[in-house]
This record gives structure tokens, C-alpha cells and sequence, in this order.
């Protein structure tokens, strides 16, 4: 019952009587009421974060044999959070856990590997580990197609957060929705994208998608003609599956040219559905919405070419198809070139990349969900909640979750982890998201070094790192910290003219460097000028000394005399 109704909740009260119902359920002992218990003692659902009754029922469920109980088991572990931190235990429940099926521990541990984090670095064996969630994501998109839910990085600027444009707030969504009763055809084609895939921090509707499409359609948007031709081909609440209404809207949008509807008439051809299977016509469907750019019908014809399904096997043709497709960031393409990278099929294998391929598949399963409500969590003030959910995603190896659990973590605001652990986590942290591209990152592993935060204090590592922000992601601030290095010679040989072009560099890299970089020229000329006066005072005093030696005291005496006999000849000679 409780999952029935946390399956059709529309809102939180519905959601929460779900839960009345879990926690009866783990009274009298039943594992998957005691599983969903669990997790929402652990990240926080509607208020409930109680970390040690988390512990106490993943305990119980893990001596049951519970693989999602294990993979808790083993992050409480990784963090110390409610446990005692232990990487090697962590390690062990990690393997439980995907032992027994956790998708999420295979992630896991497929990071680890590929990292070498607490294991000997072992591409093959993440590549192993990977390929096992990836397989189960393909399979999932094959049957729907899912998008990527947005990752708000909590590193922008405060300003910048509120109107983030990885999440529609509220006011923006009502003026939109204005708009589109206003007429507005783009508006409207938007508004049901965003409710038919649930994105942008929207529920998924597929009634408000249906009404949007349909305004849209009369208004003759032949996209939105194309949107509801997929929605009858795929079926739900709104539009049952039907093949016949399908074909009727993707021939209107495609009689407009549109590269969607063309796809979406291939796709019927393809599979017979409602139409005779015919290849030749689904060719020829796919290569038109294929040069409009459609990367759904460059994957489809990539797909027809690996199988030969109604043309000759090609893999060389398939390979450019999916990495034409993977362009635009289409999954299934990624995870067929990932498959073609691991077998060494029409390319050279190469296991490396393989694996990052297989990495970007596995990041599209249904825990990345956990993004979005650890983003809310976080703009409602529930630290605790935010911090758990972000760093469980952290250790799946999600870039994004690493930096937000850092910057969390960095605040001192958490209450689950001892403060002296804050910082040194942090910067492991922070570490990881560099290694994986992060800019900001590897410039706060700088700052750490150099402040000395959770590791001892480092001038020469600190410039370590701000070289590299500096010169492989252009970094103003790495630029402009390593010019102040330079200036002062802290863990690096003293040169102000480096100091003085890396300041420049700042300058012109960010407009919002102009000005500490105009006070640190300032600075640096003054001292600089300053230096070169004492310089010039001492050395003149010291050559002063020379000639008294050497010519007498009243030496300077006698060379004003000669300076002015010199100019009353040269006056005498210029007027003569």
C-alpha cells in the first residue's frame, strides 16, 4: 500500500502517508519497509534525518543480506559519518553490496578503480564494474527515453543562484506559463518538453505536456506535432499507445520538414509499428532527419549500420554515426561507442576510454535524481540532508556532487561530521573534482595549501596547482594568486616581471579582475619604486664614500666647478 501511494503522490502529504505506512510495516519487520525507513532516516525525506536509527536498521537489513543496505553500510564508512571512518571496511561492504546487486555500489566501485582510490588503479576491473550499470542504464533508455537531470553547482556565485537556469523558479515558470496563454507557440512547445521529460525541477506531467503540444499544434508548431506523434508512440496516462494517431501527427510535422517528425515516421517503419516493417524507408527517414542535426536519427541510422539491420554491416559508418550522435550528448550513442572502445570493434580498443564513456552512461541513472532534492535541500537550509545526498554521489564519482559536498563541507555548517574533519574531507574533496576538470577545484587546492586548511601549509604545491588552473583553464584567480607568489617569492624564485605579466593575464581573462589586479599593480609599482630609491640612495652613498678617499672631501666641490666651467665654454662658443 505504501508503495502504491508513494508511486501516484503528487504532493508531499500523499508522499508522507506513504511513510506512516513504511514505518508500520518495519514494526512488524518486512526488509522493504525497513530499506525505504532506512533511507529516509539517512537523507533527511520530509525532516525525518535521524543518522544513528539509520545505522541501527541498515545493521539489522544487512545481516538479512540486504545489498542496499551494505552499499549504506559502506558510505556511512567512507565519511565517517555516524561510524567510525574506514576506508578498508567501506571497501568491503562496497563488494557486498555489488555482489548482490546494488547498481550503485557497481558505480562505486568502478570509480575506485578507475581512480585508485583505496585500490590499486586497475582500468580493467572498472571498466568490468562499469559496464554492468551501463548495460542495465541502455536498457532502461531503450525502452523510454530519459534526460539528465540538471546539476546545480552551489560554487556560483550567491546572485547567480537564485535565477540558476539548471532549475525554473517559480515566478519564471508563472510568467512563462502567461506567455504561453498569451499564445506564445516557442513558449508553449517549451512549457511541454519541460513537463512530458519532468525537467528543470518540474514534475513530470504528461496532461499539462499534452495541453502545451496540443495549443502549440493548432498554432501549426510542427515540433509539437512531432512531441505528441512520440507520445502516442510510446504511450502513457495521457496518450495511450497508438500507433495509427502516432503516424498521423509525425506525417503532419513532417510534411513541414520537421527533423523529429521524419525520425519519428523512421522509427515506425523500423519496428512495424502500425506499418509494415519496411528498412528502406526507415533509412531513408533517419538520413533526412539525420542531416537536419536530429542526434536521435544519427544514433538509429549508427544502429542500423552495427547490426545490419536492412543494410550491410559497416562499424566504421556505425562508429561515425554514434560519435556524430554522442556530439550532442544522445546516451545511447555514448554507451555504443563505449561498447565499441571495449571490444575493439571498427576502432582501437582502448580501455581508458571505454571506461570515462561507460562513467558518462552510469551517470544517467535514476540516482542521479538525487541532485535535484539535494539542491532543494540546500535552498530551504536543511544542510544535513543536502550534504548526505551529495556526498553519496560524490563517492558514485559525480564531479558536480564532489565540489557541492566540498563547498558544504568547507562552510562549517554540517552537523553529522566532527568539525576537524570538515576541512580535511573537504580537500579530498575538492582533489577529486580536479582531477576530473574541475578549474574552481584545483584553485582551492591552492588555497588549501597554501592557508594550510586540513593539510600543513605548502607554498610550492599551492603553486602547483595554481600553475595549472592557470595555464590549462585560463584561471584569473589562479593567475592572479600566482602572480602574488611570484611578487613575494613564496614557494617559487622571486620575479616581479612574471608577477607583473600574470597580473595582465587576469586582467584581460576576467573582467572582474580589473580591479584587485589595478591595486596589485598599484601596489607592486610603488614598492617597486620605493625598493629601486633605497637602492639608488645606497649605492650613491657607497661610491660617495669611494671618491672622499680617493679625491678628497671637498671633491663634489670641485665637480660643480668643472661642470660649470664646461657649460660657460659651451654658451661662450655657441653665441661666438
Amino acid at each position: 500500500m505504501g508503495m502504491k501511494i508513494l508511486q501516484q503522490s503528487k504532493n508531499q502529504k500523499q508522499k508522507a502517508e506513504a511513510y506512516i505506512l513504511f514505518a508500520k510495516a518495519t514494526d512488524l519487520r518486512n526488509l522493504k519497509a525497513m530499506e525505504k525507513m532506512a533511507d529516509a532516516f539517512l537523507f533527511g525525506n520530509f525532516g525525518m534525518q535521524n543518522i544513528t536509527a539509520a545505522i541501527q536498521l541498515y545493521e539489522s537489513l544487512a545481516k538479512e543480506g540486504s545489498y542496499k543496505a551494505q552499499n549504506a553500510l559502506g558510505f556511512l564508512s567512507s565519511y565517517g559519518i555516524g561510524m567510525e571512518y574506514d576506508q578498508a571496511k567501506a571497501l568491503i561492504y562496497y563488494t557486498f553490496g555489488s555482489a548482490g546487486g546494488s547498481m550503485m555500489a557497481q558505480m562505486i566501485l568502478g570509480y575506485r578503480y578507475l581512480s585508485g582510490i583505496n585500490v590499486l588503479q586497475n582500468c580493467e576491473v572498472a571498466l568490468n564494474h562499469y559496464k554492468k550499470v551501463a548495460d542495465y542504464i541502455a536498457d532502461k533508455l531503450e525502452k523510454s527515453e530519459a534526460f539528465p537531470v540538471e546539476k546545480v553547482r552551489l560554487t556560483e556565485r550567491p546572485e547567480n543562484m537564485n535565477s540558476n537556469s539548471e532549475i525554473l523558479d517559480w515566478d519564471i515558470y508563472q510568467y512563462y506559463k502567461f506567455l504561453a496563454e498569451k499564445g506564445d507557440v516557442q513558449i508553449q512547445v517549451s512549457l511541454g518538453q519541460l513537463h512530458l521529460t519532468g525537467r528543470k525541477g518540474l514534475d513530470r506531467d504528461y496532461y499539462k505536456a499534452l495541453y502545451y503540444f496540443l495549443k502549440a499544434a493548432k498554432a501549426g508548431s510542427a515540433n509539437a506535432m512531432a512531441f505528441i506523434g512520440k507520445m502516442y508512440l510510446e504511450g502513457n496516462a495521457a496518450t495511450p499507445q497508438n500507433n495509427a494517431t502516432a503516424f498521423k501527427y509525425f506525417s503532419m510535422a513532417t510534411s513541414k520538414g520537421n527533423a523529429i517528425g521524419l525520425h519519428g515516421l523512421g522509427l515506425l517503419y523500423f519496428y512495424g509499428k502500425g506499418v509494415p516493417v519496411n528498412y528502406a524507408e526507415a533509412l531513408k527517414y533517419f538520413q533526412k532527419a539525420a542531416q537536419k542535426g536530429w542526434p536521435n536519427a544519427q544514433f538509429q541510422l549508427g544502429f542500423m549500420y552495427y547490426y545490419g539491420s536492412g543494410v550491410w554491416k559497416d562499424y566504421k559508418l556505425a562508429f561515425n554515426y554514434f560519435y556524430l550522435a554522442s556530439q550532442s550528448g544522445q546516451p545511447l550513442a555514448i554507451y555504443y561507442l563505449a561498447k565499441m572502445y571495449a571490444t575493439g570493434t571498427g576502432v582501437l580498443r582502448s580501455c581508458r576510454t571505454a571506461v570515462e564513456l561507460y562513467k558518462g552512461v552510469c551517470e544517467l541513472g535514476h540516482w542521479a535524481e538525487k541532485f535535484l532534492t539535494a539542491y532543494f535541500a540546500y535552498k530551504d537550509g536543511d544542510i544535513d540532508s543536502s550534504l548526505v545526498q551529495y556526498a553519496l554521489l560524490a563517492e558514485m564519482g559525480y564531479e558536480v556532487a564532489q565540489s557541492n559536498s566540498a563547498f558544504i563541507l568547507e562552510s562549517k555548517k554540517s552537523k553529522i561530521l566532527e568539525k576537524e574533519r570538515m576541512y580535511p574531507m573537504a580537500l579530498l574533496l575538492w582533489n577529486r573534482a580536479a582531477i576530473q576538470g574541475n578549474a574552481f577545484a584545483r584553485v582551492k587546492l591552492g588555497d588549501y595549501h597554501y592557508y594550510g586548511y586540513g593539510t600543513r601549509k605548502d607554498y610550492q604545491t599551492a603553486a602547483a596547482h595554481y600553475s595549472i588552473a592557470a595555464s590549462k583553464y585560463q584561471s584569473a584567480q589562479a593567475m592572479f594568486n600566482l602572480a602574488y607568489m611570484y611578487e613575494h617569492g613564496l614557494g617559487i624564485t622571486k620575479d616581479i616581471h612574471l608577477a607583473r605579466r600574470l597580473y595582465h593575464m587576469a586582467a584581460q581573462t576576467s573582467p572582474d579582475a580589473h580591479v584587485p589586479v589595478f591595486f596589485a599593480l598599484m601596489k607592486l609599482e610603488t614598492v617597486h619604486l620605493l625598493q629601486d630609491i633605497l637602492f639608488f640612495n645606497f649605492t650613491m652613498k657607497w661610491k660617495w664614500i669611494k671618491l672622499d678617499n680617493s679625491l678628497g672631501l671637498h671633491w663634489d666641490l670641485f665637480m660643480i666647478g668643472l661642470i660649470v666651467a664646461v657649460l660657460t665654454f659651451l654658451l661662450r662658443n655657441r653665441y661666438g
